[in-house]
């Protein structure tokens, strides 16, 4: 799954003795990571791979951290040179001459671009390197619940922010490897808080975890959650039998109820504007059991619902627009191509929540995936032996496509092969 880094801005600033470097601000799904030196991260490309528990035990880690600079995702990613060679892209180079400012707007592009290649590759995004340290982090929460070791992926921590009007709203997924406090330390303003909610879109993965009483607690607490907030819909008869269910601890009864209820295992988003069926209409979105649901408010005050499904969606893509007027907060953009009527469109959401409904899409093709493969097999066993030999069953897989991540927006990026989404779907993903 790639993972969208940027760097939005980079501050000169004056040394003690009086020279001058430049600080960029590194960003995850738009958000800040930490900032980092040119030179400390041509230092870290270079030298060789650190252990996990080398790096916790560094005077120069602790350092790090009390400047407030994130040892997340920059550090881990560039301690990899020796470990994978030449799958590492290269490091800008140094200018050897004074650094003016169009120089200075080359290189932040240039590690931009650097911090985007470095994570193309799954193995190394997906090492032990890369996330081990950081991921022991986040799953100390899970074990402190009591979540046995085999369910913890289908758990994961969430940046989330509540409104004083009572709406809710999922910011973000936590990386892996992302240090949740220094995160929610560049998240002041909006308020935001640390959850834990299930990470899958598919209802029916439920009953694996029903089995384990600190897995169903959390699928039954979310599920109350949404309810509160109108995230699912059930009716009056469905809510008078849900009371009754929940004022008798009936959890396990609540919770096969709630998942036949219309828009259960879906993640809402923000309020949001859309340029479908007309351009300027406003969008509730709800994503979830293969579909976009859409409730769109057109011009003339009318409501319409619209299902996106996601087997006739071909690509997708992030574009970071920037900000209309200096001290504005930037706008990000997600636009898919759909087939409507034999055709294929452009259809586009101008939401702050763009890389989270990006995640939620990559999710759900991953789960198709995984359940298609995983019937194909269960056939294969059942057919008889000499049915296997004369033909054997294939699967069509969609194929669904995502571009990069495009910082900021010069022009469009047609999908290309590098982009498939199917590349290697494992089963800890989930």
């Amino acid at each position: 799954m790639k993972l969208h880094f940027s760097i939005a801005a980079a501050e000169e600033l004056r040394e003690r003795r009086g020279g001058r470097y430049v600080l960029y601000s590194v960003c995850l799904e738009g958000f800040l990571l930490g900032k980092v030196r040119y030179s400390q991260l041509r230092r870290w490309d270079a030298q060789s791979c650190l252990c996990p528990s080398a790096l916790h035990s560094s005077s120069g880690f602790i350092r790090k951290i009390k400047e407030r600079v994130t040892w997340s995702s920059v550090e881990a990613s560039l301690l990899l040179r020796r470990l994978f060679g030449s799958t590492v892209p290269a490091f800008p180079p140094k200018f050897y001459l004074a650094m003016t400012k169009s120089m200075a707007d080359e290189r932040r592009s240039q590690l931009e671009q650097y911090l985007q290649n470095v994570t193309l590759d799954s193995n190394i995004t997906n090492s032990d390197v890369f996330i081990g340290f950081f991921r022991k982090l986040q799953q100390v929460t899970s074990y402190k619940m009591g979540l046995s070791r085999e369910l913890i992926g289908y758990f994961s921590l969430f940046f989330i922010q509540d409104h004083s009007d009572g709406a809710l709203s999922v910011v973000k997924k936590v990386a892996e490897f992302e240090l949740p406090y220094v995160s929610l330390q560049s998240m002041k303003e909006l308020h935001c808080k640390l959850g834990i909610r299930k990470w899958y879109m598919d209802p029916s993965l439920d009953t694996l975890l029903m089995d384990c009483r600190a897995s169903m607690n959390l699928l039954y607490i979310q599920a109350i959650q949404e309810i509160e907030r109108n995230w699912i819909k059930p009716t009056e008869g469905e809510m008078q039998e849900l009371e009754f269910l929940q004022k008798t601890a009936n959890k396990r009864k609540f919770l096969e109820l709630v998942r036949e209820m219309q828009f259960y295992g879906y993640i809402r988003l923000d309020p949001c504007i859309c340029d479908y069926p007309e351009v300027g209409c406003s969008a509730d979105i709800y994503v979830g059991s293969n579909e976009i649901n859409c409730c769109i408010k057109l011009p003339t005050n009318q409501t319409k619902e619209v299902s996106f499904k996601i087997s006739r969606l071909r690509c997708w893509q992030v574009t970071l627009l920037g900000a209309e007027k200096d001290g504005e907060e930037e706008t990000l953009e997600l636009r898919f191509e759909y087939r409507d009527s034999d055709k294929w469109q452009w259809i586009i959401f101008y939401t702050k929540q763009a890389f989270l409904m990006s995640s939620c899409l990559k999710k759900i093709i991953s789960e198709q995936m995984m359940k298609a493969s995983k019937e194909a097999q269960e056939m294969e066993v059942k057919m008889p032996e000499s049915t296997k030999n004369s033909k054997k069953p294939s699967i069509q897989q969609k194929q669904v496509v995502h571009s990069s991540f495009i910082p900021r927006r010069r022009f469009l990026v047609q999908p290309n092969k590098e982009d498939y989404v199917f590349e290697k779907i494992k089963e800890e993903d989930l």
